[in-house]
């Protein structure tokens, strides 16, 4: 690894400091977060020189066109390589910002502060930057990590329930993928969870960010076991794109088509994937989509970086708690797999 990961998970922002004596320092955020949160982070901050560059929220803000006018507002602010970024919100922003820093002059170091659920869990940690380009996600990229992540559990109750929800999305996928007693541990304290209840969303933001700090130690640049931590995303990223539908919402639609899979090759029994949607129904996640054509999806799925040399890698359940890579699903199967998913409703 480029540098050690390091998660701090707090209450608030009174422990955000840093150590290293930048010359200037350029926070990137989103219109919405800047509203809430700006102020207690520039208080924290109030010894360093401080730019702000806020974004439109969503995913078309990570486009080449921000992506260059953040540049020209770092150079024009006489960013240099003693600088430092800050990333303030949600993935989009956490993207698009890590993409910045790992850029700009050849890479300058770089501090996440995601304030959403799956932020948190899942898209600060790791390394992964990147914009879009047309319809294809992080097709644009590098692998840069922070030199460390800062997650403030208290920004969570201001999430919309929606994204919220979306979250619980990634934080499920943790138990598929790696400790189905995870999954155990959320039923027992889903409305706990659902309630906000910091103590027990600090467990599940630490459970989460152990877990992929562990794969990710194990494969940096996604070429083995950290494609696992793919489960959902190749069947969710047509529906994300063409569907307009959130990461998370389109994930468990994606995860539900990996069962479905799954199921059809029986590697997986029917209890377990009735448990995933029983799972799924009681957080509110979607299962299920209707106007978009199964062949857009699939168009997408065969642009997919994921995949090489014409086959299709594909991440599908085996057992509780417990996936695989797959790169022998034909065109056929995935096609028949989005009709029967989308035919559920």
């Amino acid at each position: 690894m480029e540098k050690q990961i390091i998660v701090h998970i707090e209450n608030n922002f009174d422990n955000l400091v840093l150590k290293n004596n930048y010359d200037k320092i350029l926070i990137i955020t989103d219109e919405n977060v800047k509203k809430i949160y700006i102020d207690s982070v520039l208080k924290k901050l109030s010894n360093h020189k401080t730019y702000i560059y806020s974004l439109i929220p969503g995913e078309e803000s990570k486009s080449l066109k921000v992506y260059s006018d953040i540049f020209e507002y770092a150079i024009s602010s006489g960013l240099t390589r003693k600088s430092l970024v800050i990333s303030l919100g949600g993935g989009v922003v956490g993207d698009i910002g890590g993409f910045v820093a790992s850029t700009y002059m050849r890479g300058i170091d770089l501090v996440h502060c995601p304030t959403t659920l799956l932020a948190q869990v899942d898209s600060s940690i790791g390394g992964k930057t990147g914009i879009n380009i047309g319809n294809y996600k992080n097709v644009m990229g590098t692998f840069y990590n922070p030199i460390y992540i800062y997650s403030n559990i208290s920004t969570l109750k201001t999430l919309k329930r929606e994204d919220f929800i979306g979250g619980m999305s990634e934080v499920i996928k943790y138990g598929l993928i790696w400790d189905y007693d995870f999954i155990s541990f959320i039923e027992y304290n889903k409305e706990k969870i659902l309630n906000l209840d910091i103590d027990i969303l600090k467990e599940v933001v630490k459970k989460c960010a152990d877990i992929k700090i562990k794969v990710v130690k194990e494969d940096e640049r996604e070429n083995g076991i950290r494609k696992i931590l793919n489960l959902g995303h190749s069947f969710g990223h047509g529906l994300e794109k063409i569907g307009k539908l959130s990461h998370g919402y389109a994930v468990s639609i994606g995860t539900n088509m990996a069962f479905k899979l799954a199921l059809r090759r029986e590697l997986i029994d029917s209890e377990y994937y009735y448990k995933l949607l029983d799972v799924y129904k009681y957080f509110n996640l979607p299962t299920t989509f209707k106007d978009i054509d199964e062949k857009e999806i699939l168009d997408i799925m065969k642009k997919d970086k994921k995949n090489s040399f014409s086959k299709y890698n594909l991440i599908l359940p085996i057992d509780y708690g417990k996936v695989d890579v797959f790169d022998d699903v034909t065109e056929e199967e995935i096609l028949i797999t989005i009709k029967e998913v989308k035919n559920e409703l």
